[in-house]
């Protein structure tokens, strides 16, 4: 086994891997089994408390139990983690890849030996469950926690049954999602830059569609669009078998009124807000139309291709230093909240953040937050455009959040995934803002603003569609539906959000095989949208409050996910199943479409 190699203690604004010895100090498989002999110890005890349990037992001994089951959760947790971030760092070595299956094996058993417990909580009766229930403020964690288990009682199967489904996903749609990753992990894009044909890595090659170039825009996507739709047939065929064993699972055999409900109990969100969403943004769609019409203008073409969607209003290939990002998403953050600056400077200094592009890489963006009692890991692809600032900012949100979090139980540590993009959105717009006040050219500002609103359509608007599409491609594979049939029902879904304002090039069918969040976690990309129209409304609020909305935003994001979503904004006075608070945020985008269309 080898470890990937440190940073000095110098370089921590350098691009470069991250530093995982916090999770295992010595990557060796002494060390990696020595993790395993103490986890396994801790699930036999646990298992050895099998016949302990029962509706007359006293609510303190459960509370000892759960403490035991915790630590289980937390060290398995940690190895795992390790697996992920290992395997995300070079998703081609075959060590990191049998270290990853090796612990989805080990979650798969670990999971399987105390489903006992959960199985038995979710069997009592109101009454029983009411009398555990651990009172004080200081078993709150656990009590949520325990709440939250038994709203999934009318969906759980019997032992048997959860033990097959466990090992089945483990070996089955666990394993066909590893290869996905593989296989489009390793794919390499072909593009002509400066006269050199360069192959690049998919966020080598996706920092084109910024450029000022129209023609390599174009050859940007051409590449990306080419590759991808040679694979589609292959990629195509997963997402099919993904959707069937979805539906086999929580439909059929657990009785969910919905594939996409499924999601929406895990985030603790009404289906009611959910179809509210969608149905708002899907109504605002002619919103973004006009503004993409007005950029059309702007750029001097009758009408935009979607290879223009986020192409700058000037011609300016600037370009930021890694450390210059660095710098400037700390200092922007200390002037919003020193805490949020000495946050996010924690994360850098101990040096977990992977921003460095490597072919093998994962591509994207994302912050792991595996224990309360660990900084989050960062993980970015930093090719120094001006959106890649925006994505620091974001992913350090994220990590702002868990730490701000970090008091709270590895049970409820995580919040709802809507909730989730609440610190992330909102540091980018921090960080946005600053921009905007410190430019004094005009041309330059609405170059920013339109830039803004480009991340603000590919967050809201875009998700929102990835979700439509989803429901409408679950119900179609249901009904047999090929891979085929799947590309032009994505066409459709692009033609519906676009409807004038962009052409539309046959190649982009083949653009939904390229999205890993509706293939590794269906219906997730909602939760983009919720988070970015509720930011809205909550940055306007900062806008007009100053330092005195702080205290009741930094005690959002402290719950973490030890509350109920609908609690935790209630208490910020939002009603998610509101049709005219989602219309709120969209009345937001629209000032600023208005704002842009006056500069």
């Amino acid at each position: 086994m080898t470890v990937l190699r440190e940073h000095t203690t110098e370089s921590w604004t350098q691009p470069g891997p991250w530093n995982l010895s916090d999770l295992l100090p010595q990557a060796t498989e002494a060390a990696v089994q020595e993790r395993l002999a103490a986890l396994e110890a801790d699930v036999q005890a646990f298992e050895s408390l099998r016949d302990e349990l029962s509706p007359e037992m006293e609510p303190a001994r459960l509370v000892e139990i759960l403490r035991l089951y915790e630590r289980i959760v937390e060290q398995l947790h940690i190895l795992a983690g390790y697996a992920h971030l290992w395997f995300s760092a070079d998703t081609q070595s075959s060590q990191a890849l049998a270290m990853r299956n090796r612990m989805q094996q080990w979650s798969t058993q670990v999971r399987n030996r105390t489903l006992f417990f959960e199985l038995w909580w979710k069997g009592l009766s109101d009454e029983q469950a009411a009398r555990l229930l651990p009172t004080g403020p200081e078993w709150a964690d656990y009590r949520h926690y325990l709440e939250e288990l038994r709203r999934f009682t009318p969906f759980t199967l019997d032992e048997t049954a959860e033990r097959i489904i466990n090992v089945k996903n483990a070996n089955g749609i666990q394993g066909v999602l590893t290869l996905y990753t593989m296989l489009t992990n390793r794919l390499e894009f072909p593009l002509v830059v400066e006269g050199q044909e360069r192959r690049l890595t998919r966020s080598e090659l996706m920092a084109y569609a910024y450029s000022a170039d129209p023609d390599l825009r174009a050859a940007a996507y051409r590449s990306l669009l080419q590759v991808f739709g040679q694979e589609a047939q292959v990629l195509g065929q997963i997402y099919v078998n993904r959707v069937r064993d979805w539906h086999a699972e929580h439909v059929e055999l657990r009785g969910f009124p919905s594939p996409i409900a499924v999601r929406n109990l895990h985030n603790d969100i009404p289906d009611r807000a959910v179809d509210v969403l969608l149905e708002v943004s899907r109504q605002h769609a002619p919103l973004f139309q006009r503004y993409f019409q007005l950029k059309a203008q702007w750029l001097g073409m009758d009408r935009l291709r979607r290879y223009d969607l986020y192409a700058p209003l000037t011609r300016s290939e600037r370009t930021i230093d890694y450390r210059e990002a660095v710098r400037m998403v700390l200092e922007t953050f200390d002037r919003f909240d020193p805490r949020f600056g000495a946050l996010a400077r924690q994360v850098f200094e101990e040096r977990h953040v992977d921003s460095e592009v490597r072919k093998g890489k994962r591509g994207g963006a994302f912050c792991a937050s595996l224990s309360p009692r660990i900084t989050p890991y960062v993980l970015l692809n930093y090719t120094g455009k001006i959106r890649d600032v925006a994505t620091l900012a974001h992913e350090l949100g994220h990590a702002i959040h868990a730490l701000m979090a970090a008091d709270h139980s590895i049970l409820t540590h995580h919040p709802s995934l809507p909730l989730a993009e609440t610190a992330s959105v909102f540091a980018e717009m921090v960080m946005t803002h600053r921009l905007l006040e410190e430019e004094q050219d005009p041309l330059a500002r609405r170059d920013l603003l339109a830039s803004a609103l480009d991340d603000i359509y590919a967050t809201v608007m875009r998700q929102a569609y990835f979700v439509l599409f989803e429901r409408a491609a679950h119900q179609a594979i249901q009904a047999d539906a090929s891979p085929e049939a799947l590309n032009a029902l994505y066409l459709e879904n692009l033609q519906e959000q676009f409807g004038d304002s962009v052409e539309l090039s046959q190649e982009f069918q083949y653009e939904w095989v390229a999205i890993p969040h509706i293939f590794h976690t269906p219906f997730y990309c909602y939760a983009y949208s919720f988070g970015q129209l509720l930011v809205l409304s909550l940055y306007r609020r900062y806008q007009q409050e100053g330092d005195a909305f702080k205290p009741g935003y930094f005690k959002l994001l402290a719950y973490g996910g030890s509350a109920r979503p609908q609690d935790i904004l209630a208490e910020a006075g939002v009603d998610m199943e509101d049709p005219a608070f989602w219309a709120g945020g969209y009345q937001v985008i629209q000032e600023m479409i208005d704002t842009l269309a006056a500069l």
